[in-house]
């Protein structure tokens, strides 16, 4: 029986690229390569800040632009340079965004065999208009059945065509062996609360861990009796969203609505602006330069930035002194 990851709060590193070369003969157009300094950097900040670990190649990482050699590259190198710093078995969960059955299995191989220790599975949305809850229950039990590593059930309906799972799927799916627990990126929170609060065995929370995508969400979701978050804005301020669960977690909920509400604010970044926004708060805020894939471009331009400034310095106050 699988045992799904350690509660707390994660997060969905993106994957960093470096500035191509237009004088190699290697370097394609719109293609920069891995920066595996940079994204050893980035994910040794984060261990060090408190996250509990960390979500690669998942939609914030940029997943579907990235080859299956790169996956292992990217995947084993962050292993092995977390292992080599003291985090030894430090939690990585390799996202996949595949359609088809096979491809995603021959990724989660390729993840277990790199190091990772889970996986997140997003649903498969291309033809969302004509799949059916039960196809869907046979879609991820054709994977669970096969998959190396134990998975989690990715909802994320912005870039899977708006396609629902119901609360029964859920339900359904939670009685796989190989299925621990799942990823909710959406504002629904009757569905977080139906999973996370199940009388069923099936998702009790050491066989099914429900965590939002939505760190604007943690409040409520950990009183419901959620897991944590797998948070973008966490990418840039790690401690900061850390020092709000550990707060909601010790009981202290007036000082969490306090700091639920900035951190909301924030949010909007991440949410409006998606890998994007993400890379552009590590550049200005830690430092850390990446390049995206196309059709993503890097930058979100000083008008459009300007309009964050006030609550990345609120932000900043609250992380310097968590």
């Amino acid at each position: 029986m699988a045992v799904p990851p350690p509660p707390g709060i994660y997060v969905p590193v993106p994957t960093f690229f470096s500035k191509s070369d237009p004088k190699s003969s290697t370097t394609q157009a719109g293609i920069p390569p891995l920066d595996l300094a940079t994204q050893t950097k980035h994910g040794l900040h984060l261990a060090s800040s408190g996250i509990r670990g960390i979500v690669l190649l998942g939609s914030t990482g940029e997943s579907i632009a990235v080859t299956n050699t790169e996956r292992k590259t990217l995947i084993s190198h962050i292993r092995q340079e977390l292992d080599k710093a003291g985090y030894k078995d430090y939690p990585i969960i390799a996202g996949t965004a595949t359609q088809g059955i096979e491809d995603t299995i021959t990724q989660l191989q390729i993840s277990k065999d790199a190091g990772a220790q889970w996986a997140l599975v997003l649903a498969p949305g291309f033809f969302a208009t004509c799949i059916t809850q039960e196809g869907l229950k046979q879609w991820y039990t054709a994977i669970a059945d096969s998959s190396p590593l134990p998975i989690l059930i990715y909802h994320y309906p912005a870039v899977s065509n708006s396609l629902p799972l119901s609360p029964s799927t859920f339900t359904a799916l939670s009685s796989h062996p190989n299925i621990c627990g799942a990823k909710l990126s959406h504002g629904d929170l009757s569905l977080h609360t139906q999973l996370a609060s199940s009388p069923l065995a099936s998702m009790s929370d050491e066989k099914f861990a429900t965590f939002t995508g939505l760190g604007q969400q943690l409040l409520p979701v950990l009183t419901v009796g959620g897991a944590g978050a797998i948070d973008g804005l966490a990418a840039i301020f790690p401690k900061t969203v850390v020092r709000l669960y550990e707060l909601i977690k010790a009981g202290e909920i007036e000082e969490a609505r306090k700091l639920q509400e900035v951190v909301a604010r924030g949010e909007g970044l991440v949410v409006g602006y998606g890998v994007v926004g993400a890379k552009e708060g590590v550049r200005r805020v830690l430092g850390w330069e990446s390049e995206c894939r196309l059709p993503l471009v890097a930058r979100m331009g000083e008008d459009a930035w300007g309009e964050w400034e006030g609550v990345v310095r609120e932000l900043g106050e609250v992380e310097r002194g968590a």
